[in-house]
């Protein structure tokens, strides 16, 4: 069974999608709660969540993207950690599963640091606990004033990046629809999720001191973050799983969606 709707959740307008639910009973299920990435939507996970066909899942739109509400000038990774706790309760679900894609794992970083107790565990899909280094907030300033001066189009060019480039051909459709949903997501959510992520704090020690189950899925192909820069991660997170696709850019759940599923699941299970 899968549900779409609009709810209310942490106080914003959100759209969520549900697979797998039936009110009038728990099947036993585990729960995972999925957030996709910087000019995504809860679309973006539509062809990945039928491998996934032994837990119950939520994907949502995290406000500012997809058709969600936009409220105020910043969207911080603290308030939508408040939505998906929103969504989590509106669905009835109190223990849970939850993975970020990206800018997702911001959030879910956030979720950890302020709502461990509703956590199985924490699965960082191609994202980090650190926080935005000078030159980052430098980029993210750039793209405000993109985006202020009409010229959102313009960053639709760079998708391209977040495939690795032997899978860029193959995936030529998916990479087309993903430069449309940048083009179709309102210019002041982006701006709003923009200024957010740039004050996000350094959650390195949140995840260090946690007794959450954490899983690192990274790819060995990613522009974005590089081998190097997961590699160190590795080595500072002995507490965490690593799962490191081979063929996968920032996109692992498109290029490599078995390998990506089997990660999952295995953390789960095990």
């Amino acid at each position: 069974m899968v549900q779409e709707k609009f709810i209310t959740a942490g106080g914003y307008a959100t759209r969520i999608k549900c697979y797998g639910f039936d009110k009038s009973a728990d099947d036993g299920r585990p729960v995972l709660l999925l957030l996709h990435g910087y000019f995504e939507s809860l679309d973006v996970w539509d062809d990945f969540v039928p491998a996934l066909p032994t837990l119950r899942v939520i994907t949502m739109d995290i406000p500012g993207h997809g058709i969600s509400e936009v409220k105020g000038d910043i969207h911080t990774m603290e308030q939508m950690a408040g939505v998906v706790a929103g969504v989590a309760d509106h669905m009835g679900v109190d223990r849970f599963w939850l993975g970020g894609h990206s800018m997702g794992g911001y959030v879910a970083a956030e979720f950890l640091a302020r709502y461990a107790a509703r956590l199985e565990g924490i699965i960082m899909f191609h994202s980090t606990p650190n926080p935005d280094t000078e030159a980052k907030k430098e980029q993210r300033l750039r793209e405000i004033k993109l985006v202020e001066a009409g010229k959102k189009d313009l960053l639709a060019a760079t998708v391209e990046k977040g495939f690795a480039a032997d899978n860029r051909k193959r995936l030529g459709d998916v990479i087309e629809d993903l430069r449309e949903q940048v083009v179709l997501t309102e210019e002041e959510g982006v701006v709003v999720l923009l200024r957010g992520m740039m004050q996000r704090p350094d959650h390195n020690e949140t995840f260090r001191k946690s007794t959450v189950s954490q899983l690192f899925i990274m790819g060995s192909k990613d522009e974005y973050i590089p081998l190097e820069v997961s590699t160190a991660l590795r080595e500072e997170h002995p507490q965490a799983g690593f799962v490191y696709l081979p063929a996968s850019g920032h996109m692992g759940f498109v290029e490599e969606p078995e390998a990506s599923s089997d990660a999952i699941l295995s953390f789960i299970n095990k």
